[in-house]
């Protein structure tokens, strides 16, 4: 059995498979492994629309032996440990891999434990949220019968940033066409002092919390869910420690303290989310505990033959898949640049990512931005008839229904340019 590859690629998520397929694309001899021991591949960016029944997760999945490129060696294992000093990497089931250079891009995980209460919280069923189970957000979304609906997200960077009001924009739309939209009242409560980074999109945005009678709560963080008594703890950021409000069953007053308590009939949160352990307790990491990567080429700081990429990269940007569609290309590039001893010259990566913002059934807003949050649309929208991206569109609800799932599995899975 092969223990040492050229290329090791660590992570079968889009990052890890579309950094392979494009470079078997580029270089057929290239010797490549990329470990991974989940056997199933999600399409995530779905999962807002299955939290509100308007689309199948089944069809959000495939089988992670059928997305790994030809000529490319699955390991079906996990990474355990990082030795970037040896060029090194050991796994769950007690081997050891060596490489030549190594791509790490394991995505990010959930840590529940960093909000008091959330573990117990979702294993009894109290919360829900598309980042655990989007087909459970659904049926609590249909059982909801009128009262408080609360969405609301961690102080961590998350896996696209908009996903947690996406779903609320959802469940607004939802009570409307149900017919309790007067019975039902939604809060927003979060840790940002803005409702989105690109000033167009936010305020866009700022006219559907209108339209919805969503109560907008800036500053907040969860930091605790009672189970038993159906209510969320937040704390506020923006306040001295001597100052709060409170709301529980609809009643607002002050107490001696920053903590805000709210009771809750429905309560949708997206979990903390950090980078995995073994990446973690690496040297690979920068002080926030995420890969250290340089901004521009993606190759770490320290080991010139490390790149990383993707939700577990460093970047001062959305962790999306659109971010990745414009990543790859740039750690392929620099890959086969120092494969032909050459130097690392490709610096391209400019912060892009992309957020498709779901505003309501049929209706949606895209924000492409770069690290400055500068708003950059894609010139292509025009084709689809779409000039002003940063209002709501049908077109634009459409591409992320049918479009971009077509676009993942057909060509950004296999390495094709998008």
């Amino acid at each position: 059995m092969k223990t040492h590859y050229q290329m090791l690629i660590i992570g079968a998520g889009t990052a890890g498979i579309m950094t392979a397929a494009q470079l078997k694309k580029k270089n057929s001899s290239l010797e490549i492994g990329i470990i991974d021991g989940a056997e199933l591949h999600y399409y995530q960016p779905a999962f807002t629309l299955v939290g509100a029944g308007a689309y199948d997760k089944k069809k959000t999945i495939k089988h992670t032996k059928d997305l790994i490129p030809q000529g490319v060696d699955w390991i079906c294992d996990w990474v355990v440990s990082i030795d970037a000093e040896h060029n090194k990497v050991s796994t769950k089931e007690g081997k050891q891999y060596s490489y030549d250079y190594l791509v790490v891009c394991p995505g990010l995980v959930n840590d529940l434990s960093l909000i008091e209460g959330l573990a117990d919280a979702v294993e009894k069923g109290v919360v829900c949220s598309n980042y655990i189970d989007p087909e459970y957000t659904w049926k609590l979304l249909q059982a909801f019968k009128g009262g408080t609906a609360i969405f609301t997200q961690p102080n961590t960077p998350i896996k696209c940033g908009g996903a947690p009001q996406k779903i609320m924009y959802l469940a607004c739309d939802y009570f409307r066409k149900k017919g309790i939209d007067k019975q039902a009242k939604v809060y927003f409560p979060m840790p940002g002092s803005v409702i989105f980074g690109v000033k167009p999109i936010a305020d866009t945005l700022m006219k559907v919390v209108e339209r919805y009678g969503i109560d907008f709560m800036p500053f907040h963080n969860p930091i605790k869910i009672d189970v038993e008594q159906k209510k969320a703890y937040f704390k506020r950021t923006n306040m001295p420690d001597n100052k709060c409000v409170v709301i529980s069953d609809g009643s607002i007053g002050n107490t001696d303290d920053s903590i805000v308590e709210m009771s809750f009939d429905f309560l949708h949160l997206a979990p903390p989310q950090v980078a995995p352990s073994f990446v973690k307790q690496s040297d690979l990491v920068n002080a926030a505990g995420w890969l250290d990567v340089d901004l521009n080429s993606l190759q770490h700081n320290r080991y010139s033959n490390v790149f990383g990429l993707g939700d577990v990269a460093g970047l001062p940007t959305a962790k999306t898949g659109a971010a990745i569609r414009k990543q790859v290309p740039v750690v392929v590039d620099n890959l086969l640049s120092l494969v032909n001893q050459k130097e690392v010259s490709n610096k391209d990566y400019q912060g892009y990512s992309s957020c498709p913002l779901v505003t309501g059934y049929g209706k949606m807003v895209l924000a492409e931005f770069n690290y400055k949050n500068e708003f950059t649309p894609d010139s292509k929208l025009k084709q689809m008839f779409i000039t002003n991206s940063d209002q709501e569109h049908w077109r634009l609800w459409a591409l992320k229904k049918y479009m971009l799932p077509y676009l993942y599995w057909n060509k950004m899975m296999k390495g094709k340019q998008v």
